[in-house]
């Protein structure tokens, strides 16, 4: 994100004086005598809760490391906010507040944080900041609008966005009526590289410049954890933490659902591309219709003193698109029937005819880009302010990460902190055109390990961190997450933890069950058995059930079995993948009888208090599968050093998630149901008792399934 003068002038870098808080004063905010208490009623005090806000404010007074699980309705957000707001107001110092989904920064920014303001009674600026590709930009649409062809099917999607942005405050695509297509949103939204600044004929109207003037005044910002992690690569990259980059400057973090940011820097910093990648931007720079030659490059030749170079671009382009379908054909004759193949000693023989043609391939495409260049470079500076040439930055840019990842696959073993894998992909019916290919392939590479990264760029540069979550501990502990997430680097003596158990009663309102008789998941016969089990479980509960699965096979297979097989159960079935996640929960909270089936992004971030969620049940331990190319290459890393894959990566993973799928039943303090897990192995096999221990205090029951059945019925309608 390109910088203002004017963002954030009244921000203090050279702040000495600090204003600590009250740690007791402000503890009386949630106390049964504080203000809290006499706006709600039914107020109980908390006492789990004040001293976690107590431990929070310590954090902020004494430049630390928090590092703290607060189980579900200890009321962890304004146990921070309350703090952080204060601190803030006193301090004239930005908090950025860091989460996980969605669904925690439309509750922190429309109930949370106006509550905590007006707890305190203090009128504090905060803001929601996106990434700024997710806003629209005016100058591009407009000129994106004059371009006959670009829209081609899509001209009343195209007036419809017109419509909306004439009225749209944010101009964020979330709050668009609808989703436009990504080929049509690629094209209009808010690029750094395609940024004029002030000379931009819309910018005392760009929602972007609007946006990082709120944001210069704002004193607590909610972001998400990718784009936290694109501001702290921009701070490492130029070495400044005083100044505006991606987001105003800040010494001060609260990671909210922390369990997620080593997956959240993870994906940050893993670059893939596909054919489609690589030949949208081609095509946007130079495309030869019958005999028309169009794209920015051709509206740039004539412009630039370089212009008779343009006759090559058509033999390059076409040399490119003969590379990418010789690419893909020899990486679909590697994976054969293979989802995915990883790149490693093993494969790499195999991996030959792939590896040379990544290098035939960066090499056109270092041609190409050169060539765009040397036009570029011919145009005198009056004329560089036409859209194609900033247009043309931007694709240029993306084609240079593509071909380094390229060159990276071509020197994999020299690389050995990244992992490379390719992968066997589906386009949905509904974009697929006459004539065109499924399956196509993508190519990624991700970093091996994330911690120093984030040590480097988080803990050593802030002066105060707080991360929470409700599953951060792996048995006693916290070194998993710590060691993962980078916080072990830190100075021990800044580092301070707090476990902050949940307030509701587990013991009386959740039965924990488990089918004595279930096959174990490695015998034949398991898949079979669990979806019997399933649909067994459904009517006992009368639906309000939500089924976790590790495997959208399996996930599918069980949905197909009980929608055939239901008599006794009327109720409505909802698969994960056959609508909007959104809407698929929408329903889901409002038919009290009905079931969903789903996976991953399922088993944490749902909030289903009452009757709807009565069961929730684990179709086995959320162990990742071996060939998951991220988690072997990290397993064998581990396994290199001489320690334990299973003990220092598989199960503590797994027994987040579990942690994680569990804490999704209870979520208020008169929910009442239970947890059934499909997977004996969890009594049966010695690191079992793990995942036991990891339990609220709660009823367990280990018997047949037509008992626990029976069980499961009386106790979710006692």
């Amino acid at each position: 994100m390109n910088t203002d003068n004017d963002y954030d002038e009244d921000y203090d870098k050279n702040q000495s004086t600090v204003n600590p808080i009250d740690v007791d004063t402000v503890a009386l905010y949630l106390s049964d005598c504080g203000p809290l208490a006499k706006i709600h009623n039914n107020f109980e005090e908390r006492t789990v809760q004040i001293e976690l806000l107590k431990k929070i404010a310590n954090t902020f007074n004494e430049n630390q490391i928090g590092i703290f699980e607060a189980g579900t309705g200890v009321g962890k957000s304004y146990a921070y906010l309350i703090p952080a707001l204060i601190w803030a107001d006193m301090n004239n110092e930005r908090v950025i507040v860091s989460t996980g989904t969605i669904n925690l920064q439309q509750q922190l920014c429309e109930k949370d944080i106006p509550m905590a303001k007006k707890i305190i009674d203090k009128d504090i600026k905060f803001l929601l900041m996106k990434g700024r590709q997710n806003y629209i930009c005016r100058r591009r649409f407009e000129e994106s609008s004059a371009q006959g062809d670009l829209f081609n099917d899509n001209t009343e999607i195209f007036e419809k966005i017109r419509e909306w942005m004439a009225t749209s405050q944010t101009g964020s695509k979330s709050e668009l009526p609808f989703l436009p297509p990504e080929n049509v949103w690629s094209q209009i939204n808010s690029e750094s590289d395609a940024c004029l600044g002030i000379r931009c004929p819309y910018h005392t109207d760009c929602f972007i410049m609007r946006l990082r003037k709120e944001a210069a005044s704002a004193k607590l910002i909610v972001v998400n954890h990718h784009l936290l992690f694109a501001d702290i690569e921009s701070r490492l990259s130029s070495g400044t933490y005083d100044d505006a980059s991606v987001l105003p400057p800040y010494r001060h973090i609260i990671f909210d659902e922390a369990h997620g940011i080593e997956s959240a820097a993870t994906s940050f910093f893993s670059e893939s591309f596909n054919r489609f990648k690589v030949l949208r931007q081609v095509n946007q720079l130079y495309r030869r219709k019958k005999n028309s030659e169009t794209g920015f490059l051709c509206t740039l030749a004539v412009l630039s003193s370089n212009e008779e170079k343009v006759v090559n671009a058509y033999e390059m382009v076409s040399r490119i698109k003969t590379d990418v379908e010789n690419l893909e054909t020899s990486a679909f004759d590697l994976l054969a029937a293979e989802h995915t193949i990883r790149l490693y000693e093993k494969t790499a023989r195999s991996f030959g005819p792939v590896i040379t043609l990544s290098a035939t391939l960066a090499a056109d495409l270092g041609k190409f880009t050169a060539l765009c260049r040397e036009i570029m470079d011919g145009i005198d500076d009056a004329d560089k302010e036409v859209p194609a040439y900033w247009e043309s930055k931007i694709l240029l840019r993306r084609l240079d990460a593509i071909s380094k990842v390229l060159r990276d696959f071509s020197d994999w073993n020299e690389r050995e902190d990244l992992v490379f894998w390719i992968q066997k992909n589906h386009l949905s019916n509904e974009i697929i055109k006459d004539g065109e290919k499924s399956l196509y392939v993508t190519f990624t590479e991700t970093p091996l390990d994330i911690a120093d990264y984030i040590n480097a760029g988080v803990f050593e540069q802030m002066k105060s961190v707080v991360c929470t979550s409700a599953t951060l501990k792996t048995g006693r502990d916290f070194s998993y997450w710590m060691n993962r997430s980078g916080a072990s680097f830190a100075e021990k003596e800044r580092i301070v933890v707090g476990d902050f158990p949940s307030p509701f009663p587990y013991q009386k309102n959740m039965l924990f069950a488990v089918p004595s008789d279930a096959p174990l998941p490695d015998e034949e016969g398991f898949q079979d058995w669990i979806n019997r089990a399933i649909l067994k479980l459904i009517e006992a509960s009368d639906g309000r059930t939500l089924v976790l699965f590790t495997s959208y096979e399996s996930l599918k297979n069980a949905f197909l079995y009980v929608q055939k097989k239901a008599r006794n159960f009327k109720g409505a079935l909802f698969r994960q993948g056959s609508d909007d996640n959104a809407r698929l929960l929408e329903n889901f909270r409002n038919d009290i009888t009905s079931v969903l089936f789903a996976t991953d992004s399922f088993w944490q971030g749902v909030d289903i208090p009452g009757e709807s969620l009565s069961q929730v049940i684990i179709a086995r331990l959320p162990f990742t599968v071996p060939n998951d190319p991220i988690f072997t290459a990290r397993s064998e890393s581990i396994t290199k050093r001489g320690g334990s894959s299973f003990m220092e990566l598989s199960l503590p993973e797994a027994l987040i998630k579990f942690r994680q799928g569990v804490g999704r039943l209870m979520r208020c303090s008169t929910d009442r149901g239970a947890v059934v897990t499909l997977d004996r192995r969890i009594y049966e096999k010695r690191y079992g008792s793990i995942f036991l221990g990891s339990l609220p205090p709660c009823k367990k029951l280990y018997t047949e399934i037509d008992a626990l059945c029976d069980a499961i019925s009386s106790f979710i309608f006692a």
